[in-house]
C-alpha cells in the first residue's frame, strides 16, 4: 500500500464548517449543478489525502493532526497483498469523470427534504403502492450514472453533505432527520402514483468515500432495523488502538450488520482500494477486521479479475450475503473507481434479493 504524503488542511477545516451547520449545506448537489459536480466536491482541487483525512466522523477524543501515528504498513496476515495497481487498464477513461448514459426509464432529479431522488417514469410500485428505495451518501451524480445501466425499478437518493464523513455523521444525529427523507420519498411516490400513501418495501443503504458517516449513525437508530441492505464502495474506515489493532469504536454497527449478511438475514457489499490514509485504518483493514468479526479463522483468498473502470481485484471473501472485494490503486482515480461497481451490486444482488416491480419509460404520448 502506498502511503499518501503530506496534508492540506484546508478541505479538513470546511468538512467542519459544513458539520457545524448543521448538515444544511448540500455542497456539489444542487439540480442546477454540473453532472460531475458532487465528485469534484469529494476529490475535488484539494489531495486525495486531505479527502481522506476527514473521512472519519467528528469525535471529542480524537487525536489531533500534529499526533496522529504514521501509516501502518498491510499485514499478509489475513489475505494477500496488493499488486501494483494496472494503469494501462483504464485505456483512457478517466473514472472521477465517465461518460454520462443518461437517465433510462428514470425521471430527472427531484428534490425532497435532504438531497435528491430519481424514480421509474412508470412503474416500479406493487399494486398496495410499495417501492423499493436506495438512499446513497456522497456522489449522487456518478452513482446515478452506474445505478441507471441496470437498476430494474428501484429509487434511488442521493445525499452530498461536503467532504469527510463528519458532516454526514453530525446530519443525521438526530434520527427524525432520517424518518424525514423516508417519508419525503413516500409522499412523492404517492404524488407521482395519484395514490393517497406509498411506502417503502425494502430499504439499502449506500456510500462511496466519506458516505459512511451517514450509514453509521442510521444503523444505531430505530430505522436502522429497516434497512435490509449496505453498501460500502471503497467507504469504511476505523480507528487504531493504542496496540495498533483496528478499534471496535464506531464499527459496532457494521460489525452486527455484517454477522446478520452473513447469515443470510441481510446484505452486504464491500469494497476496498489499496489506499492507505495517514493515522487511521484503511479499508483495507477494516474489510479484514470485519472478516476476523464475522469468523475469527477467515481471511481474503487471492483473485484476479479485471473490473469495471480499470479496477484489479486481487483480494475476495464471501459468506452467506455477506462479500467483500479487493482491488490494487492507491491514487484518485482508483477511488472514483469503485462507483462503478454499483451497477453490478444492482443487478448481481439486489434485484435477484428484492425481486423489485420492474418500471417502465413513459409513453411517447404521455411526454
Amino acid at each position: 500500500m502506498a502511503r499518501i504524503g503530506d496534508m492540506d488542511c484546508t478541505d479538513r477545516r470546511e468538512a467542519s464548517a459544513v458539520a457545524e451547520s448543521g448538515g444544511d449545506v448540500v455542497r456539489g448537489s444542487s439540480l442546477r449543478g454540473s453532472h460531475n459536480r458532487s465528485v469534484a466536491a469529494a476529490i475535488g482541487l484539494s489531495s486525495l489525502a486531505a479527502l481522506l483525512m476527514a473521512s472519519l466522523p467528528v469525535r471529542a477524543d480524537a487525536p489531533s493532526e500534529e499526533n496522529l501515528p504514521a501509516p501502518r504498513a498491510l499485514s499478509s496476515a489475513y489475505g494477500p497483498l496488493p499488486p501494483p495497481p494496472n494503469r494501462g487498464a483504464r485505456r483512457g477513461e478517466n473514472p472521477c469523470m465517465t461518460a454520462d448514459p443518461g437517465f433510462g426509464v428514470y425521471d430527472r432529479w427531484q428534490n425532497i427534504s435532504t438531497g435528491q431522488m430519481i424514480a421509474p417514469q412508470r412503474g416500479g410500485i406493487t399494486k398496495a403502492c410499495r417501492f423499493d428505495l436506495v438512499v446513497h451518501f456522497h456522489g449522487h451524480e456518478p452513482v446515478r450514472k452506474e445505478f441507471v445501466k441496470t437498476a430494474t425499478g428501484q429509487v434511488l437518493v442521493g445525499i452530498d453533505l461536503g467532504l469527510g464523513s463528519g458532516p454526514y455523521a453530525n446530519a443525521f444525529a438526530d434520527p427524525s432527520r432520517f424518518e424525514r427523507v423516508i417519508s419525503s420519498v413516500e409522499a412523492a411516490m404517492a404524488k407521482r402514483n395519484k395514490r393517497d400513501k406509498c411506502t417503502v418495501r425494502k430499504l439499502a443503504l449506500s456510500s462511496w468515500s466519506a458516505g459512511y458517516g451517514a450509514t453509521w449513525r442510521i444503523l444505531q437508530q430505530p430505522a436502522g432495523r429497516k434497512v435490509d441492505a449496505v453498501i460500502l464502495l471503497d467507504s469504511l474506515h476505523g480507528g487504531y488502538l493504542p496496540s495498533g489493532e483496528v478499534s471496535d469504536s464506531m464499527l459496532e454497527p457494521f460489525v452486527a450488520f455484517a454477522r446478520s449478511a452473513a447469515a443470510r438475514q441481510k446484505f452486504m457489499f464491500l469494497s476496498h482500494s489499496s489506499i492507505q490514509p495517514p493515522g487511521y485504518a484503511s479499508t483495507t483493514e477494516v474489510a479484514r477486521y470485519l472478516i476476523r468479526k464475522v469468523d475469527p479463522k477467515a481471511k481474503e483468498r487471492s483473485a484476479r479479475r479485471e473490473d469495471v473502470l480499470g479496477l484489479d481485484m486481487y483480494a475476495r471473501w464471501d459468506k452467506g450475503n455477506f462479500h467483500v472485494r479487493g482491488y490494487s490503486g492507491d491514487d484518485k482515480p482508483d477511488h472514483c473507481a469503485h462507483l462503478g461497481l454499483m451497477a453490478d451490486v444492482m443487478k448481481t444482488h439486489i434485484q435477484p434479493r428484492w425481486q423489485t416491480p420492474r418500471g417502465q419509460a413513459r409513453a411517447a404520448s404521455s411526454r
